[in-house]
């Protein structure tokens, strides 16, 4: 375990000072990009009747088994390519700087904002309001600290590469596969519910490390109630605790493909008309979570060599 925090922290702090070597991934495939291209070749192979649920099940264990596999063979370059890997895996630079990216175009003008803000979100952007752009990027910065650093940095200590690969497989298909459209309703269940099984811990880990660096541990119930209330198992946890920390009301009606969905909202009681300075606000809060991750991982990989002397 103590091996296991030093070269997570390793990887954090790689990722947060450096991100993503955009002359490498000019050059080369991203990982993420292969996991996607995997992806796809199996619902291509794979997803069509009869029995599409059942092939959808067969597709993940095969995309489980190919992640584990990678990432145990990954595993024996020793702890440099351990930890190169894992900092690829993350994603707490490029997610700052998207989310940071929204604050400044919406100090441009509304335009700049809508189209940066559908850089990160799935939503439609094109009649958002100034309030809805910032909501969009908080949310989104909220769901991604855990899916994109939280999740990666728990399943790598949890269980070394192999986990983090095969977590960062099991979120890339559901993000490409795990929708209630006609085509993947049935075959991309097995990789929806994969991924809000492997996010059942880190999510509300994410919550709670929110809510205590602002101070709102005393509101834990009220975060439950909301985050019990979201559309998602996994993501209102996070997106509660932000609401909070922030003092601002969070998700609520949005559209999607041209129908308006009306999702409850995430503290509704509290300030709905908010901007660029909160999305700065959040993005604080991304590097104090992130700092926070740095600072357990460490005293836990001290802790335990104290145990071994």
């Amino acid at each position: 375990m103590t091996d296991g925090a030093l070269l997570v922290a390793a990887a954090l702090l790689l990722d947060g000072l450096f991100g993503e070597p955009r002359w490498l991934w000019s050059r080369l495939p991203h990982p993420a990009v292969l996991m996607g291209r995997a992806v796809g070749a199996l619902d291509r192979v794979f997803n069509a009747p009869p029995a599409r649920r059942a092939k959808g099940v067969l597709a993940v264990l095969l995309l489980s088994g190919g992640a584990i596999l990678a990432g145990w063979l990954l595993s024996l370059g020793g702890p440099v390519i351990e930890i190169a890997t894992a900092a690829i895996l993350l994603a707490q630079r490029s997610l700052v700087e998207h989310v940071a990216a929204v604050a400044a175009a919406l100090r441009l003008s509304a335009d700049d904002a809508r189209a940066a803000v559908a850089m990160i979100v799935s939503r439609d952007c094109r009649d958002m309001t100034q309030a809805e752009v910032a909501r969009a990027a908080i949310e989104s910065a909220s769901e991604n600290l855990s899916d994109g650093v939280i999740a990666p940095a728990f399943w790598f200590l949890v269980a070394g590469l192999p986990g983090l690969v095969l977590y960062k497989a099991i979120n890339t298909a559901d993000s490409t596969i795990g929708y209630r459209t006609p085509r993947h309703e049935a075959f991309g269940w097995a990789a929806a519910r994969s991924d809000d099984l492997l996010n059942l811990i880190p999510a509300r880990l994410t919550g709670l490390m929110i809510a205590a660096l602002a101070g709102q541990l005393r509101a834990w119930p009220e975060i439950v109630r909301d985050a019990r209330r979201h559309r998602s198992p996994n993501a209102g946890w996070p997106e509660a605790a932000m609401a909070r920390a922030l003092d601002l009301a969070l998700a609520g009606p949005r559209s999607y493909d041209g129908q308006l969905r009306q999702l409850a909202w995430v503290n509704g009681g509290a300030r709905r008309e908010i901007g660029a300075d909160d999305i700065d606000a959040a993005v604080a809060m991304l590097w104090r979570v992130w700092g926070l991750s740095l600072v357990m991982l460490l005293a836990g990989a001290a802790t335990g060599f104290l145990l071994m002397v």
